[in-house]
């Protein structure tokens, strides 16, 4: 039998369809920008050798990245949410320190396996620093930290022990990198990660030990869990717990 006309897309769909093709095209440039910096480093990675390799004109990656610095910073958030893709947190059966070093020796593979990439996520200080998936990271890794302070494991406080963290497996990245082949110690790494680790916890969680610091810590870490007391109660009994935690 013979077919009618195909029906004409609703004006609604006009607009999301145009959406769609525009993520696919910049999703397309994107790695292919990832691509040619992993293979080639990042000089090669310009608006027309990217255009090529995606099989678009110059002109669109101005229109979508308003220019090369924008193109990069859009590769730094891929490089950030396939980092992401690859973490895990196993919430409820692994022992706190050892989840620690899982996590720390994740982020320094994936800087190993990912040099170029890895420089461009840290070439600035600030690089990244808004990207969604650099911040649903650093909650990954505040959860981990948060674990150790709730079950009394923690020797500094929170933040300063995901600074310690992210710092370490940096500047190991880093590091490595720097050095000709020859002189890549796999002990380097082991080193530097123990050192973060006697850093930034207790060798048995502080609550089985005497004085107020470990438990204070401890406690404060689980205060917003609870519900028994007033908001003003808990502010000031987290005064009160910071205080103790620091004189320790």
């Amino acid at each position: 039998m013979p077919q009618g006309p195909k029906a004409e897309p609703t004006p609604a769909a006009k607009p999301q369809a145009a959406a769609d093709a525009r993520e696919l095209t910049r999703q397309r440039v994107v790695d292919a920008a990832a691509d040619l910096l992993a293979r080639e480093g990042r000089d090669a990675v310009t608006t027309r050798a990217v255009a090529a390799a995606a099989g678009v004109q110059a002109p669109v990656i101005y229109r979508l990245f308003g220019d090369k610095d924008g193109l990069l910073e859009a590769v730094t958030e891929h490089a950030y949410a396939t980092f992401l893709a690859a973490k895990h947190v196993d919430v409820d059966g692994r022992d706190p320190i050892e989840d620690l070093r899982a996590g720390w020796d994740l982020s320094v593979e994936f800087g190993l396996a990912n040099p170029e990439l890895y420089a461009l996520m840290y070439s600035d200080p600030h690089h990244g620093a808004t990207s969604a998936a650099f911040q649903a990271g650093m909650e990954i890794l505040m959860g981990r930290i948060h674990r150790l302070a709730a079950g009394g494991w923690l020797r500094v406080d929170e933040n300063l022990a995901a600074g310690l963290v992210h710092a370490t497996a940096r500047g190991a990245v880093l590091t490595w990198l720097s050095l000709p082949d020859g002189q890549r110690d796999p002990a380097l790494l082991t080193a530097m990660r123990e050192s973060m680790v006697t850093a930034v916890t207790n060798e048995k969680p502080a609550v089985q030990e005497s004085g107020p610091a470990g438990a204070a810590r401890s406690l404060r870490a689980l205060l917003p869990e609870q519900t028994t007391l007033s908001g003003a109660e808990r502010h000031l009994l987290g005064e009160w717990l910071d205080r103790l935690a620091a004189d320790g």
